[in-house]
């Protein structure tokens, strides 16, 4: 009797996992007709957001290379010291109309590389266009300048400008509906992923099996191989670039959502206080030379004009090494009346949200690491096609087979 109930038990403990593992199998089918469709209505949309942001990765180095003689300067023998900023935007102003108004610069990357600013300009007619002028910063002299975009044309003029657009806005003339195709796509590819992850988990226990290629397998065996090993290691990397994308084209929308755990304060929302008097703005330079001040160890990168009364200056520096801080990269806000400063993306002194959200930016470009983090959101990018073209390949192989049984049963 004790041998009979013995025998039912272990039965019964044999039973139970076998049990579980088939609730498990049930729900990940589940979970994989929705990563399928997502997968099969969005993979193309994936594949622009991924090629597209592969290219951005090292856009300045193809700018330059496509615009070598405007974007790259020979430095002087007799001097290496940049002329004062003041001059440089002087230069660059002389160069435009009058009725130009400056809205960004970006400071050289390197020793070869001319200063670039950018401005916009309201044509007679109403449209309104996208300038860049270069400025050698050894000399502050203009080696060039060339339209960038207009507003009443879709494609902008410049092969970079052309990949920016289709990145963030999908070539979408309308910035509000852009932001809200771009920015739903890009939530529900993060869906899409995760449930990815949940069809790709080794309900067996087989680890190596489901992170790897079955050796001489056929070509059924290895696009589905290909499908979840490029999907498992290049899932740690697409999540934050998609929820670092979406956090940049839908910042009301996100923000808002971080509030509910930590405070947080987003620079552009900022503005500058018009005084009651005539006042004159604060010139570009300096709103650097207040950045430089604060940060002094850092490099200038970007720096946000202010083209209208309430718009504020920001000025972003990288190199900013400080104790117990892996981001070195801080922006300064500032009112453009009197350079009093208004918010400082920094993580030593910021909240959880304030930190969380000052990473967004270095993690979608792949700067937060250095050349390292940016080879790997380049091949995350290069990634997204695959994944496409590999799983409509998986999906049309699985309906053959469906098809083909279907016939044989009916026959």
């Amino acid at each position: 009797m004790n041998n009979d109930m013995n025998q039912a038990d272990s039965i019964t403990q044999q039973h139970l996992p076998n049990q579980r593992l088939s609730r498990l199998k049930a729900r990940r089918k589940n979970w994989l007709a929705v990563h399928l469709w997502l997968g099969l209505s969005l993979g193309f949309l994936l594949s622009i957001y991924g090629i597209t942001g592969s290219i951005l990765v090292f856009h300045e180095e193809i700018d330059e290379w496509l615009s070598s003689e405007l974007l790259i300067v020979k430095q002087p023998e007799y001097s290496m010291v940049y002329q004062p900023l003041a001059a440089i935007f002087e230069a660059g102003r002389k160069a435009m109309p009058t009725r130009a108004k400056h809205t960004f610069a970006t400071y050289p990357r390197n020793e070869q590389a001319a200063f670039k600013l950018r401005y916009a300009v309201l044509t007679t007619d109403g449209v309104r266009e996208i300038w860049q002028v270069a400025v050698n910063p050894y000399t502050a002299t203009v080696t060039g300048k060339y339209l960038q975009d207009r507003s009443d044309s879709i494609i902008p003029k410049t092969f970079v400008d052309f990949i920016f657009k289709l990145h963030y806005a999908l070539l979408i003339s309308s910035q509000d509906v852009s932001t809200v195709v771009v920015g739903l796509s890009g939530a529900l590819l993060m869906i899409s992923v995760l449930t990815g992850l949940i069809v790709w988990w080794p309900l067996t226990g087989r680890w190596r099996q489901a992170m790897s290629f079955k050796p001489k397998s056929g070509c059924v065996r290895f696009n589905y191989d290909l499908h979840k090993t490029v999907g498992f290691y290049t899932t740690l990397a697409m999540i934050p670039v998609l929820f670092s994308g979406i956090y940049m084209v839908l910042p009301h929308q996100v923000v808002p959502v971080l509030e509910l755990f930590s405070p947080v304060t987003y620079r552009y929302w900022f503005q500058s206080t018009p005084p009651t008097a005539n006042t004159q703005a604060i010139g570009m330079d300096q709103a650097v030379a207040i950045a430089v001040q604060r940060y002094p160890t850092g490099r200038p990168h970007f720096i946000y004009g202010a083209p209208s009364a309430t718009k504020t200056y920001t000025v972003c520096q990288d190199g900013v090494n400080a104790p117990g801080s892996l981001l070195q990269r801080r922006c300064v806000v500032m009112d453009r009346y009197s350079g009093k400063i208004l918010d400082v993306d920094d993580p030593t002194i910021g909240t959880a949200g304030e930190v969380f959200t000052h990473w967004q930016w270095p993690l979608h470009s792949g700067r937060a690491f250095g050349m390292t983090g940016r080879i790997l959101v380049f091949i995350t990018g290069l990634a997204c096609p695959v994944l496409f073209v590999t799983g409509v390949i998986r999906w049309l192989q699985k309906r053959k087979a469906r098809k083909k049984a279907a016939a044989s049963v009916s026959a």
